[in-house]
């Protein structure tokens, strides 16, 4: 089982199971209102595009929708959630000036789909020439996760398996949680989305934190239109990379406002 918490857990018990782990949930971090804005801001767009992204990794029974900040107003309230950004300054914060989104999408388990191929999100990196975590992931949960519709499936650290081939059935978790709360994993932890036995779809969204200096893997210069940018608050737009590393990368010399390279 993975370790779970409350959104008034004191930070430093997270970060140290999730160090150990590799995984944790926190239960009920939002409210339902927010939960259901989101997911109705959602679904034109799971209808429109969510079939574009299947294929043999993505599933083929699964919904996709990339770039969600244009999407919702609600999403600021998980981008930002001040427990996520406490643990991702934890694990973040020392190996950076800032951080910044990695990417954003949102996810749908149609019911019939088979359990996803175990992966690391850290892999899009070349995490192996260093030796701290270069991302960390929230995946929140827009329903109930239940074993039967697909709950995320985890590789705990303790098992010391780091290539998917190598794990067995009886080490895999699943992150079994309420609607409205999150999975925090590391960008090295081995997961991927369950199998949906149920009636029932499945939704979740999930957000990953990169270090400053690292290439994000949503490219959201390109994703989000200019009047989209402008449109998000101040903390917003930083999270989204839009904002210097220092002094000296990224750096934008037509900087309005003189916040570019603030931290």
């Amino acid at each position: 089982m993975l370790p779970r918490y409350t959104s008034d857990t004191d930070v430093s018990h997270v970060v140290s199971s999730l160090e150990q782990t590799g995984a944790v949930i926190i239960e009920d971090l939002l409210p339902e209102a927010v939960i259901d804005g989101l997911t109705g801001d959602l679904r034109p767009e799971f209808e429109r595009e969510g079939h574009l992204y299947q294929n043999a990794f993505n599933g083929h029974q699964t919904l996709r929708v990339g770039g969600v900040t244009k999407y919702s107003p609600h999403f600021s309230d998980f981008l930002l959630h001040p427990t996520v950004l406490a643990v991702a300054d934890a694990v973040l914060k020392p190996h950076c000036d800032v951080y910044q989104v990695g990417s954003t999408t949102a996810i749908e388990i149609l019911p019939g789909e088979q359990a996803q191929v175990l992966h690391a999100d850290g892999a899009c990196y070349p995490s192996h020439l260093v030796p701290f975590e270069l991302q960390i992931s929230a995946l929140w949960a827009l329903d109930d996760f239940t074993e039967e519709n697909g709950a995320t499936r985890v590789v705990p650290k303790e098992c010391g398996v780091r290539e998917p081939e190598q794990v067995r059935e009886e080490q895999v978790a699943q992150a079994v949680m309420p609607k409205g709360s999150a999975v925090i994993y590391l960008g090295s932890t081995l997961h991927g989305g369950g199998a949906n036995r149920s009636s029932e779809a499945r939704k979740a969204l999930v957000n990953t934190y990169c270090l400053g200096w690292l290439r994000q893997e949503e490219n959201q210069y390109l994703t989000l239109t200019r009047d989209e940018v402008a449109s998000q608050s101040e903390a917003m737009r930083r999270m989204l990379g839009f904002q210097a590393h220092g002094p000296y990368l990224g750096v934008w010399p037509e900087d309005p406002d003189g916040l570019w390279y603030e931290t």
